[in-house]
């Protein structure tokens, strides 16, 4: 567990980063063996290149596989502030990696809860490990923050959730 949050906490400062960038606050770390082999953030979410294509995940990855062509990805573990979305954590499983922790779950868009036994058979023999909820309340914190600042998302499920869940916390703790 020390370790899941000492690499989150790296993930949450690329979030960091990209909020303060005006994007959407996702941060993702690949690690292995106790090491950090790439991480990245949300990238082209709130300007003219907008897409739904450079997500944390895609780019972190995009940039491991660049740096290291042919590595053995079935020990990565897949660190993100957000749950990985059904693009990211297919890209994911396609890739070999089979770990994915996460801080804030998605209610909107999340992918990890995809019954893969019941999928076509190349995800049907997929054992996968989900780990959710590290370090949420700090990830929840740089949603909400997010939300009530910029439009992308605005007014959608997980903006209203996320509004309400930060809002509940502030209430609980002050």
């Amino acid at each position: 567990m020390q370790e899941d949050e000492r690499f989150m906490r790296a993930a949450l400062s690329e979030a960091e980063l990209a909020l303060a960038a005006g994007e959407f606050p996702v941060g993702c770390v690949l690690a292995q063996d106790g090491r950090i082999l790439a991480q990245g953030r949300r990238a082209n979410s709130g300007n003219a290149s907008r897409n739904e294509l450079d997500h944390a995940e895609v780019v972190t990855l995009r940039g491991l596989l660049a740096a290291q062509p042919g590595l053995d990805c079935s020990t990565i573990t897949c660190y993100s502030t957000l749950e990985p979305c059904l693009m990211c954590f297919s890209t994911m499983l396609l890739s070999g990696i089979r770990r994915f922790v996460w801080a804030y779950e998605d209610v909107m868009g999340g992918g990890t809860s995809v019954p893969l036994a019941q999928l076509a058979p190349l995800y049907q023999e997929m054992q996968v490990e989900l780990l959710p909820g590290i370090l949420r309340r700090e990830s929840l914190a740089l949603f909400a923050q997010f939300f009530q600042n910029h439009s992308y998302w605005q007014g959608s499920l997980l903006a209203e959730f996320t509004l309400a869940e930060h809002q509940r916390s502030n209430s609980q703790n002050g």
